[in-house]
């Protein structure tokens, strides 16, 4: 007897103009138009906030209609990850209930607020829990911020590494961004890193406090947006002619240590 058929889990890419007041693109411009299509048509959701998805939803509609109302499609959240006390990470049965459509052969869409899911984005449990259940799992085409940025750099795209947040304690800071320019200099390796938007400039000035003049940062800030822009020198240079950085829109710093 033949398996019962089994709907898919698409990872579809969100923009990045997520917080964004102006310079925002229409949506044909930054996705294309076969994402567009296909996200459409999913009747589930599995989303780091539901309320941003419906908002993505509506820009959808205005480009291809959705097939049912906005109303009739089941959005649901992905499990928040513990933050202390007595939470627990989510189960295997948290997971099974967010793919449960997929076992009746029904598709569902996953998406993150900006960007692709499950890079440097929530997702990537439910992406696990979909192959082990069986699942085909696509990932659809869109931008990544990541990526963008490493392209724009100039820097060292055949090794990198994304390592997320730095800490926001001053000395901790100071010893991550040591370690991360050790790091690149002995495997050559470009270092990518993001920040919460109001701390970009500290973020910015931290790096040039504690780099070494010959390093070479690559800032890259809303990309996308049609005020977007790239900006890759050494540190020298960056602090010979500074640049202020928004507190609104999201930037990736890359480093690559001489």
């Amino acid at each position: 007897m033949s398996a019962a058929p089994r709907g898919s889990l698409y990872l579809v890419p969100n923009t990045l103009d997520f917080g964004a007041k102006s310079g925002i693109a229409p949506l044909q411009q930054v996705l294309p138009l076969g994402v567009i299509e296909i996200a459409a048509r999913l009747p589930h959701w599995v989303a780091e906030n539901a309320k941003t998805t419906r908002a993505f939803l509506k820009r959808v509609d205005g480009v291809v209609a959705l097939a049912q109302t906005l109303q009739a499609i089941d959005i649901r959240e992905l499990p928040r990850p513990p933050k202390g006390g007595t939470a627990t990470s989510p189960s295997a049965a948290d997971w099974s209930a967010l793919l449960a459509p997929a076992l009746r052969n029904e598709d569902i869409g996953l998406i993150s607020e900006a960007g692709l899911p499950a890079v440097a984005d929530p997702g990537a449990g439910l992406v696990d829990a979909a192959h082990r259940a069986g699942l085909r799992v696509i990932a659809l085409p869109g931008p990544s911020s990541l990526l963008l940025a490493l392209a724009a750099s100039g820097l060292n795209g055949q090794s990198f590494a994304f390592v997320g947040y730095l800490p926001v304690d001053a000395g901790a800071r100071a010893a991550r961004i040591r370690e991360l320019e050790a790091l690149s200099r002995r495997e050559r390796q470009t270092q990518l890193m993001i920040e919460t938007p109001y701390r970009n400039e500290a973020l910015l000035a931290a790096l040039l406090s504690h780099l070494g003049g010959t390093t070479r940062l690559s800032v890259s800030c809303g990309l996308t947006l049609d005020n977007a822009f790239s900006r890759t020198d050494s540190v020298a240079g960056w602090k010979a002619a500074p640049t202020t950085l928004p507190a609104d829109l999201p930037v990736v710093f890359s480093l690559l240590a001489a």
